[in-house]
């Protein structure tokens, strides 16, 4: 949402009832280069439990925005496929449940989102009134929580297992006295519903609720009356041990709560197979599932960490990490603007993957990071709506095999913003502006499909996958060919017109926006059309048209040259970052730029300001670090965006979710290894007399690099590289002779600014600064 006019099969079916060794041998198939690749590469490092196990959300009143139509404030549970957030007084505690593939599926405006599932209830009336305090550590993801009033104290332990679709909750008596309690799992309630008619109602579902009357509670909620695809999710729930689900805790004793979640979409028979999982766990199989999820948890840790003696960021950084961990893995149900937490339905924007930045803002850090199983369900819906982008792009430009992507799209091809009676009868504006073209929602914008791109090509660029290009490149190939033929030449430039920079600027010429992403994307095709050995005749008009695209348009405020929005149109905005997109994500300029440009861009991002923006914030740190902006300044506004939050890591009272989640991660990231422009930067735009240390940043070429900066000084520069590509490193130590050390290659010495060598795959070196002359 980048205006205040609408803001933010088979295989499938298996993962459900498969262990986490299946499930990393199916993303091997599906993401060659995934984490488990980088394991070896990774064993030297073993500081990543002594850094993560310091940091931890920490919850000391109940959650007050909890469940919510966006973004919650409560303690996040999850494994990405299924997920939790906990709620409610000490008495009445409240696990909310989602799925990520439990959607009404039906494409038209305000009828598709992701549904609510329902509440599993804890109460214990002895608890009203008593104290309340959640530490969610953040090494092995395990909520603890401690509630006392008087004598009755309880520990809760919870966790979303990672092997199994399972939340576990594990209640401790740590008082003096019983404490009788009870469990409820129940369909949506009340809370759980806050329409405003008419555009946003309640549609017909289907709920099947029951007690085997031996302690086994289930239910089942789906949608099958006037969608395009039927969906149902299920969750069952019993007390190990128990025949009921009211209890006596007597002092020390413990009891273990399971719930177990099923889709139609991961089993044929989805209550059977929740009911079936619920009642054949035990004591054994949940200590095994403890055993995977914590092991589950090193591995991701261990795909790359960083050090930088700040607490504050440093807590955010991997809380963040966490969040997309824990919302993330399904290949094909990503998560939407608020993660798996859907607790209230319609959620906002109906929760959907809004493309004009929302959608792809969440996954800009998970690259750099090594994240890469996080990172792949990203691709799956911009792929899945090729077959509607290409109608709209013959049927409103009339431009054959090209894309044209509506402003909000779901999973499976669904399309959330299509005209339907709802938009004809109470938001017919957007048809009478021209904001609505055919069936379309566009605002005027001719580049989602382009920003989908985005998220896409770094992920080429730092693998060099040939599977992932396969995957991907009838998606960016359409594109170019629609900008190929969209674009008008005029007096020796090509130009863009007829597109709109904000939603609803329609008739915008040059958009800064779109002058970034279009050479950006057409850089990707050539690229990969060249790895995959096609279309050769297509990569020199391509080229053609990316060298010779129309420059940036700029205007003088507050006394200094910046960029200007459009050429024509819209020049400037007071919120959103739209203004420097054109340098991230897009990713046209950096430190190896003209130097007037780069020094236009430094000045728009002293103009703009905008650190704690409401939409773009997590464009523009990344962007003021690409520049080169001052280090300081960065760090010091990061801070303050990190005292800005929910203890759960969400911005405080900014209703968009996750999308805030790469804020941190891919700012810190960028300024400790930027590989942007072909040249790979340690500590580039970092201060100096500040120590840090870095392991496994995934970079441009493949490459993942560690480094120490100790004492004002680069100690040393680890390279590992995937494909054998070629390597530029900036000298960490100016012109001083390097020393670079090659499991493959033996030793040599190089010297010069830029340190170039051609590299092996799997080839491991190590920079060091010679100590001879």
């Amino acid at each position: 949402m980048n205006s205040a006019v609408l803001g933010p099969g088979t295989k499938m079916r298996q993962m459900a009832s498969i262990g986490f060794t299946a499930r990393v041998a199916f993303m091997c198939l599906i993401f060659p280069f995934s984490f488990v690749e980088q394991t070896a590469a990774q064993n030297q490092f073993g500081t990543s439990k002594e850094i993560i196990s310091r940091c931890k959300n920490v919850f000391t009143k109940p959650p007050a925005h909890t469940p919510s139509q966006v973004a919650v404030d409560g303690p996040l549970l999850g494994n990405g496929y299924c997920a939790a957030v906990l709620a409610g007084n000490p008495d009445s505690l409240c696990f909310y449940l989602a799925r990520n593939d439990f959607w009404r599926l039906k494409s038209g405006y305000n009828e598709s989102f992701p549904a609510v599932l329902g509440k599993l209830q804890i109460s214990i009336p002895a608890l009203q009134h008593g104290t309340y305090y959640v530490e969610q550590h953040l090494y092995d993801a395990i909520t603890v929580g401690e509630f006392t009033k008087g004598d009755t104290a309880v520990s809760l332990q919870s966790w979303m297992a990672d092997t199994h679709d399972w939340l576990v909750i594990e209640m401790v008596n740590k008082g003096k006295a019983n404490i009788k309690a009870s469990i409820m799992l129940q369909p949506p309630q009340s809370d759980q519903f806050a329409f405003h008619p008419p555009l946003e109602n309640k549609f017909a579902d289907t709920i099947i609720t029951g007690n085997n009357g031996k302690g086994l509670q289930y239910m089942q909620r789906g949608f099958e009356k006037d969608v395009d695809i039927k969906s149902y999710a299920a969750v069952a729930c019993r007390i190990l041990g128990k025949n009921s689900n009211d209890f006596m805790i007597v002092p020390g004793e413990k009891i273990t709560i399971l719930c177990a979640f099923a889709s139609s979409f991961k089993n044929t028979d989805c209550l059977g197979t929740a009911k079936q999982q619920a009642e054949k766990a035990g004591v054994q199989s949940i200590a095994k599932a403890r055993n995977d999820h914590e092991k589950w948890w090193q591995r991701f840790w261990n795909e790359s960490w960083v050090r930088i003696g700040d607490s504050v960021i440093e807590n955010q950084y991997y809380k963040s990490q966490y969040t997309m961990a824990s919302c993330s893995r399904d290949p094909k149900f990503p998560p939407g603007i608020f993660g798996s937490w859907v607790t209230q339905e319609m959620p906002a924007w109906n929760g959907d993957y809004h493309l004009n930045y929302n959608y792809s803002a969440p996954f800009y850090g998970l690259y750099s990071s090594n994240h890469l199983q996080q990172a792949q369900p990203y691709e799956a819906p911009v792929l899945d709506f090729m077959l509607r982008g290409k109608y709209y792009s013959q049927k409103i430009t009339n431009i054959s095999d090209g894309v044209l992507y509506p402003v909000g799209i779901g999973p499976l091809g669904i399309e959330t913003t299509r005209k339907n009676d709802l938009m004809l009868k109470y938001r017919s504006g957007y048809i009478t502006s021209g904001e609505v073209e055919d069936e379309g929602l566009f605002f005027g914008q001719k580049s989602n499909a382009a920003y989908c791109a985005t998220n896409l090509s770094t992920a080429f660029y730092r693998t060099w996958s040939q599977a992932f290009a396969q995957r991907v490149y009838p998606f960016i190939k359409s594109i170019a060919i629609f900008w190929q033929h969209y674009l008008k030449y005029e007096n020796g430039r090509y130009i863009i017109e007829n597109d709109a920079i904000h939603e609803g600027t329609i008739g915008t010429k040059n958009p800064i926006l779109s002058l970034g992403l279009v050479p950006m994307v057409f850089q990707t095709a050539i690229d990969m059309s060249a790895l995959l050995g096609m279309d050769k005749d297509l990569r020199s008009i391509w080229k053609e048209k990316m060298d010779h695209m129309a420059s940036y348009s700029t205007q003088v405020r507050n006394g200094k040259t910046v960029f200007k929005y459009s050429e024509k149109g819209t020049d400037w905005w007071a919120d959103n970052t739209l203004g420097i997109q054109h340098i991230y994500p897009a990713g046209r300029i950096g430190l190896a730029s003209d130097t007037a440009l780069l020094q236009i861009a430094r000045n728009t991002i002293e103009v703009m300001q905008r650190w704690k923006d409401f939409n773009g914030s997590n464009s523009f740190f990344p962007a003021s670090v690409r520049v080169g902006y001052n280090a300081d300044t960065i760090l010091a506004r990061l801070r303050e965006y990190c005292h800005h939050t929910y203890p759960n890591g969400f911005q405080l009272n900014n209703p968009h979710g996750i999308e805030n989640c790469s804020t941190v991660p891919n700012t810190i990231n960028e300024m400790l290894c930027m590989s942007n422009q072909n040249v790979l930067r340690v500590f580039g735009v970092w201060p100096k007399a500040q120590d840090a240390s870095f392991a496994n940043i995934r970079c441009e070429g493949a490459f993942l690099v560690s480094s120490v900066l100790k004492n004002g000084s680069v100690d040393y520069v680890k390279i590992v590289s995937e494909k054998g590509r070629k390597c530029l490193l900036q000298n960490p130590w100016e012109m001083h002779r390097v020393k670079v050390s090659s499991n493959k290659k033996g030793e040599r010495f190089l010297v010069g600014g830029q340190i170039a060598l051609n590299t092996l795959p799997g080839e491991k070196l190590l920079f060091e600064k010679s100590v001879k002359q």
